[in-house]
C-alpha cells in the first residue's frame, strides 16, 4: 500500500512543480500590483464539470496589507450579485460604494465583489470561508436562484450525485493537481466523438439538466435543504468569528413572467399564474400577490429560488447573533404598484433593471446602518434620492444592458424574437452601447470613448459622469478623483469638488495635490480651509518665508471677511478682500467681492 501513496505524491509533486492545472486559490497577487489581491481567474473552475462553462468574476484589486482607516467588504454571490446585465457600476455594490464613499469622506471603502455567474451557495459557502482569512469588516450575501442550476445543483450539468458531505470531498479532491489531470482525461474522453459544446447556447441551457423539478418532489426538497445547510453552515462560521454578516433576501418577477414550463392538475404554474393575473385585473391584489407566488413556485423550470428560501434566510438572522437580513424584498415592494413584484424593478425573471439594483443598494445601506456597522453623520449622509440623481451610470450602461436582455431572451427558455421593428439607433451612446454588446470594445473603452465624445460636445456633466464611473471601477487612480474634482468645479458643485480634491491628497499626500487642495479652498472662498493645506505643504521642499507671506496674507484676509459680516456695503472692505485673493491667484472669489463692491459703489 505504502507505494502506491508515495507514486501518488511523487506525481502530485511533479506536477506541482511543472506548475500544471490552475489554482484554486480564490485571490491571487495582481500581475500588475504586487501589493495587491485580485480575484483568481480560475476560481470558479473546481466548480464546473465542464470548463467551458465556467465563468470568471471581477477584477478588484485590494490591498495585501490592510491599510489604517480602511472599511473592507467582500461580497458573494451569483449573477445577481455581480450585477448582470450591467455589470461594473450597475451592480449594487457599486452604488453602495458610491453612496459610502460620499457619506464617509474621510474613510477608505474597498469593497471586492466576489460573484459568479451560474453558481450556488456551495461556491458561496467555499468563497465566504476564504475570505474570512483577507480581513472582512463585513460580508454582504445574495443567494439562492441558482441552487437547482447553478454548478453542483440537483438538477445542473455540472452536479455531483451523492450527499453534501461528498461534494465537498469532491471539491477538496479537485484542488489537487493530479485530479485535474485525471478529470480533464475524462472529460477529453467524453468529448470523443461527441459535438464540442455549443457556445452560442446561453449558460442557461449548458446549465439547465433536469428541466422540471416539480414542486415538492425528493428533487426540490434536495435543493432547499441543499441550500439551509450551505447557508446555516457560513452563518455558524462568521456568527463563531463575530465578523457581521449581511444577507438579503430574493427578489424574482412574479407578476410579469409566464412561468417557463408548467405542469397540469393542482400544481399546474399556468393555471394559478392565469387566476393571479385575472384577480389582479379585479383589483383583490393581496389574494394577486399571493397566487403569482403560488405560480412561481409551481414552475417547473427553477430558475426561480421557491419562497422556501426566503423563509430560512429570516430564520438564520435570527438564530445567529451577528447575522443580518438586508430585506430586499420588502423594499422591492415598496416601490411596485401593489406591491407585487415585476417589471417596474425586473428584466426578466431574476435580474433588476438599473432601479432594481439601486434598490437593493438601499437594502444592504439600510441593513449596515441599522445594525450599526456604519454610523453616518445625518450632516454628511448622502440620501437615496441624492444617490439616484448623482450615481455615475452611464446611458452606455444602460442601452448594453437592454441589448444584452435582448439577445438572451432569444434563446431558451424565453425563446422570444428580436421585435422586427427593433433598430438600433445612431446617437454616440447607441453607437458605442452596440460595439460594447458584441465584445469589440472594452467596458473601459466605451466610457473612455463616451468621455471624449462628452468633451467635444461641450457636456461637462456627461464628462463628469464618465470621469466618476472610471473612477468606481479603479478607486486607487488618483488621476480620476483630480479630473472628476475639476469637471465639478467647473460645474460649481463645490462640495463635490472638495470631496474629490481631498480623496485625491488622502491617495497620494503629494505637494501638488496638497496645492491643488490648498488654491481650491480660495477659489471658492473658503480661505481657513486653504490654511490647512498651506499647513502640509511645509513638509515639502517650499522655502519656509514664502509660505509664511501666504499664510499672513490668508489671516488678513479671514480678518477682512469678518470685518465685513458687520459692513455688508463697505465697498472698501470688499476692494480690499478681492485685491488680497487676485494675489494668491484665486480669480474666481475675486470676482465676487469686486462685484459686490461696483454694485456698492453704484
Amino acid at each position: 500500500m505504502a507505494l502506491p501513496v508515495v507514486l501518488l505524491l511523487v506525481i502530485e509533486a511533479v506536477l506541482r512543480l511543472c506548475n500544471y492545472g490552475y489554482n484554486t486559490a480564490l485571490f491571487v497577487k495582481d500581475p500588475d500590483d504586487q501589493t495587491s489581491w485580485v480575484m483568481n481567474p480560475d476560481a470558479s473552475a473546481k466548480f464546473f464539470s465542464n470548463p467551458i462553462n465556467a465563468t470568471k468574476g471581477n477584477h478588484e484589486r485590494f490591498k495585501i496589507q490592510k491599510e489604517p482607516n480602511t472599511f473592507r467588504v467582500f461580497v458573494l454571490g451569483e449573477s445577481t450579485t455581480a450585477g448582470y446585465p450591467y455589470m461594473h457600476n450597475g451592480s449594487f455594490h457599486r452604488w453602495l460604494q458610491y453612496r459610502l464613499m460620499h457619506t464617509f469622506p474621510e474613510r477608505k471603502f474597498e469593497i471586492i465583489n466576489v460573484s459568479l455567474t451560474a453558481v450556488n451557495s456551495y461556491t458561496v459557502l467555499d468563497f465566504g470561508k476564504q475570505v474570512i482569512n483577507f480581513k472582512p469588516d463585513a460580508v454582504l450575501v445574495y443567494t439562492g436562484h441558482n441552487e437547482y442550476y447553478g454548478a453542483l445543483g440537483i438538477g445542473s450539468t455540472s452536479g455531483i450525485s451523492g450527499s453534501r458531505f461528498w461534494v465537498q470531498t469532491v471539491l477538496k479532491l479537485r484542488e489537487l493537481k493530479l485530479v485535474q489531470a485525471l478529470t480533464r482525461l475524462i472529460y477529453n474522453i467524453q468529448q470523443l466523438g461527441n459535438k464540442p459544446t455549443d457556445t452560442r447556447e446561453n449558460l442557461m441551457k449548458r446549465m439547465a439538466a433536469t428541466q422540471e423539478i416539480k414542486y415538492g418532489s425528493v428533487e426540490y426538497h434536495k435543493g432547499i435543504d441543499q441550500f439551509r445547510q450551505n447557508m446555516d453552515e457560513l452563518c455558524q462560521l462568521y456568527s463563531d468569528k463575530k465578523i457581521p454578516l449581511l444577507i438579503s433576501n430574493l427578489v424574482s418577477n412574479e407578476k410579469d413572467l409566464k412561468p417557463f414550463i408548467s405542469g397540469a392538475g393542482q400544481l399546474s404554474a399556468n393555471t394559478a399564474y392565469q387566476a393571479a393575473s385575472n384577480v389582479y385585473g379585479t383589483g383583490n391584489y393581496p389574494l394577486a400577490k399571493t397566487s403569482f407566488k403560488k405560480a412561481s413556485d409551481y414552475d417547473l423550470l427553477r430558475f426561480r429560488a421557491p419562497g422556501k428560501l426566503n423563509a430560512i434566510i429570516e430564520q438564520l438572522g435570527r438564530q445567529y447573533p451577528g447575522v443580518y437580513i438586508a430585506n430586499t424584498r420588502k423594499i422591492f415592494e415598496e416601490h411596485s404598484p401593489h406591491g407585487i413584484l415585476g417589471s417596474e424593478t425586473l428584466l426578466e425573471h431574476v435580474h433588476p433593471n438599473i432601479y432594481g439594483y439601486a434598490l437593493m443598494s438601499e437594502a444592504f445601506y439600510q441593513a449596515m446602518h441599522s445594525s450599526k456597522i456604519i454610523r453616518p453623520k445625518p450632516e454628511n449622509e448622502m440620501s437615496f434620492k441624492l444617490l439616484l440623481k448623482q450615481m455615475p451610470v452611464t446611458r452606455v450602461d444602460s442601452l448594453y444592458g437592454a441589448y444584452q436582455i435582448m439577445m438572451l431572451k432569444v434563446g431558451w427558455p424565453f425563446n422570444t424574437p428580436i421585435p422586427n421593428n427593433f433598430k438600433r439607433g445612431d446617437t454616440e451612446e447607441e453607437k458605442i452601447a452596440g460595439a460594447l454588446s458584441v465584445d469589440r470594445i472594452t467596458w473601459a473603452d466605451a466610457v473612455d470613448q463616451l468621455f471624449k465624445y462628452d468633451l467635444k460636445s461641450n457636456n461637462k456633466t456627461g464628462a463628469l459622469k464618465a470621469t466618476e464611473a472610471m473612477l468606481l471601477e479603479n478607486p486607487d487612480n488618483v488621476n480620476y478623483y483630480i479630473y472628476a474634482g475639476r469637471l465639478n468645479f467647473e460645474l460649481g458643485n463645490k462640495p463635490e469638488a472638495f470631496l474629490y480634491f481631498a480623496k485625491a491628497y488622502q491617495l497620494q499626500p503629494s505637494l501638488k495635490n496638497a496645492q491643488n487642495n490648498y488654491l481650491l479652498c480660495l477659489k471658492v472662498d473658503e480661505p481657513e480651509k486653504a490654511l490647512t493645506y498651506l499647513a502640509l505643504m511645509r513638509s515639502y521642499d517650499i522655502p519656509a518665508a514664502q509660505l509664511d507671506e501666504i499664510e499672513a496674507q490668508i489671516n488678513q484676509l479671514i480678518n477682512l471677511k469678518q470685518q465685513l459680516k458687520n459692513e455688508p456695503l463697505n465697498s472698501s472692505l470688499n476692494q480690499q478682500i478681492a485685491a488680497y485673493y487676485h494675489r494668491l491667484n484665486a480669480d474666481e472669489a475675486a470676482s465676487i467681492y469686486q462685484h459686490t463692491s461696483d454694485n456698492n459703489g453704484k
